[in-house]
């Protein structure tokens, strides 16, 4: 199992799958093999739409983002 979480407050996002973990690794940034977080605002995961993400990760990264201007997101393998 996959974990995102919000790198500031540690608060538990939701679950990914190998699937959409492995487009986030394709389509953001890293900036070494051990970087496991992301930047994501509105206009980030409008992106990652128009990219062909799922609409399971766009929900949950829509949600994630709530009402927040843009947000830093971790993930780890539980």
């Amino acid at each position: 199992m996959i974990k995102l979480k919000n790198k500031d407050t540690g608060a538990e996002l939701g679950t990914l799958s190998e699937e959409q973990l492995q487009f986030l690794i394709e389509q953001l940034e890293e900036e070494n093999a051990g970087d496991h977080d992301y930047w994501f605002d509105g206009a980030q995961i409008g992106w990652l739409q128009e990219q062909g993400a799922e609409a399971a990760l766009i929900e949950l990264l829509e949600q994630a983002l709530g009402d927040a201007e843009e947000m830093e997101v971790v993930w780890e393998r539980v």
